[in-house]
């Protein structure tokens, strides 16, 4: 190729597009392309990526031709899928979205599932539920699985299975240098090792192969408390939470919600304190558990029960429509009393506040012990993720959101352990707290297993040194 060429490509859209498409590429879009913004359109409005180039992959192979043409032109590469991950707007190089790569293969005798990479969590429980078996989705499973599996994942039923990136058994990916590879446990075991929550700037997942449990039903769903319990509400799951049996993953979130129709009618436009709780277990010993936080106090709306494991979404019931947001999250060590007492100062019902969702989830039990193939999730050791998103108001996410964000983390400081779940991450996180999301032994095993895979940085990662 000449350098004339490679010149062109690398700075016009319509040349660079051209040149995918006599690669082999099946869709290459530019800004005159009609479907361009829809293609690159997630769940945060915004985030709003302008690439020269999206090639909507069809295939696998269109993901090895479209690396292979970024490292002819020594340009970077970043993947999009549909979730909720987007830190940053896509300005450069070649995007590839994945959402058109869909397929689930259940193997019920390995409980196994083979997965495309811009499958939808809601397909793998759709395919998996006929046979009894659950992959280990998170609360909103209308999300892609890959994203979500590269951070770690942590679900509704977490405490009692652990982070979803345990249970992976193989990948097939796009390395940097346009090979297209399968990695498990014994082949590339220092990518298996990375991918499985290290979360980016590795390589391209084309497929997984997941490991599924028995799990049919759960008692789950949700309790909600008027604004005037939430001071008792807290300090009740601030004690609850001390000694739960690890079959038990609960979270509770203070929510100011919008008068949306299709919220039931007694929440709309209410401040509201919400439970959410999954028990791998019997109604009998759900009941009981949940006997402490329901005498708190006479709850508003009680969902809890015996519930499809294919229906696990409904127990956070998060917002599937998208939304402009800024979040941001970390981990503590502990939820005392006293933290209770910090959050309500900054973000109780008295509050003056842009926040549309505090959230607070139990790790511990099987999160906090590693699986029997080590891989890079982090965040063991901590006790609570705290995750806290902004009022969906775009006038107010530049400035006064993110200082909304902020007080509720000053706040909640004296128990911060210092690093952060990766997909709990946001644009309202100081930058250095992303790569905190590891230790640091982890952080520099990273960088080694990215230098060794992606030498060139071909796939920009923002923890990446």
């Amino acid at each position: 190729m000449s350098s004339t060429l490679t010149h062109a490509a690398s700075t016009h859209p319509n040349a660079l597009r051209d040149r995918l498409l006599t690669a082999g590429v099946t869709t290459a879009l530019t800004a005159d392309h009609s479907e361009f913004e829809r293609e690159l359109t997630g769940f945060n409005t915004a985030v709003q990526h302008r690439p020269p180039v999206v090639v909507v992959a069809r295939s696998s192979d269109d993901v090895v031709t479209a690396v292979r043409v970024a490292a002819e032109l020594d340009l970077r590469v970043t993947v999009l899928g549909h979730g909720h991950g987007a830190l940053a707007p896509v300005v450069e190089g070649i995007a590839i979205t994945t959402r058109h790569l869909t397929s689930v293969v259940v193997e019920p005798a390995e409980r196994t599932a083979r997965v495309a990479a811009g499958t939808p969590w809601s397909a793998v429980l759709e395919a998996a539920a006929p046979h009894g078996l659950a992959p280990l989705c998170g609360s909103a499973p209308h999300v892609g699985v890959v994203g979500y599996l590269l951070g770690g994942g942590l679900g509704p039923v977490a405490r009692t299975y652990g982070f979803a990136a345990d249970h992976v058994r193989s990948f097939r990916v796009v390395t940097a240098d346009g090979r297209l590879l399968h990695c498990d446990a014994d082949t590339e075991p220092d990518l298996f090792w990375a991918l499985r929550g290290g979360k980016g700037g590795l390589a391209v997942v084309v497929e997984v192969t997941l490991y599924l449990v028995p799990l049919a039903v759960v008692q789950g769903g949700g309790l909600f408390w008027a604004a005037e319990h939430t001071a008792a509400v807290l300090h009740a799951f601030s004690s609850w939470t001390a000694a739960l049996p690890e079959h038990v993953t609960p979270s509770l979130a203070v929510l100011r919600l919008p008068p949306a129709p299709e919220l039931p009618e007694v929440l709309r436009g209410r401040f509201v304190v919400h439970l959410r709780v999954a028990v791998v277990g019997g109604p009998d010993e759900a009941e009981q558990l949940l006997a402490p936080m329901r005498a708190v106090a006479e709850p508003l709306l009680d969902t809890v029960g015996p519930l499809p494991y294919a229906a696990v979404g409904s127990i956070h019931a998060d917002p599937v429509q998208p939304m402009p947001v800024v979040e941001g999250g970390l981990l503590l060590r502990a939820f005392s009393a006293e933290a209770a007492d910090a959050l309500l100062a900054v973000a109780g019902p008295d509050v003056e506040t842009p926040l549309a969702a505090v959230e607070l989830r139990l790790l511990g039990g099987a999160v906090s012990r590693p699986p029997t193939v080590p891989n890079a999730a982090g965040g063991r050791d901590a006790a609570y993720s705290l995750h806290v998103v902004g009022a969906p108001v775009p006038e107010l996410l530049p400035v006064v959101v993110p200082a909304a964000v902020a007080a509720v983390f000053e706040a909640l400081a004296p128990w911060d352990t210092g690093s952060s779940q990766i997909n709990f991450v946001g644009v309202a996180n100081d930058p250095a707290r992303l790569r905190r999301s590891w230790s640091p032994e982890v952080a520099d095993r990273l960088d080694g297993v990215r230098a060794a895979y992606d030498p060139s940085g071909r796939f920009p990662h923002p923890a990446r040194r």
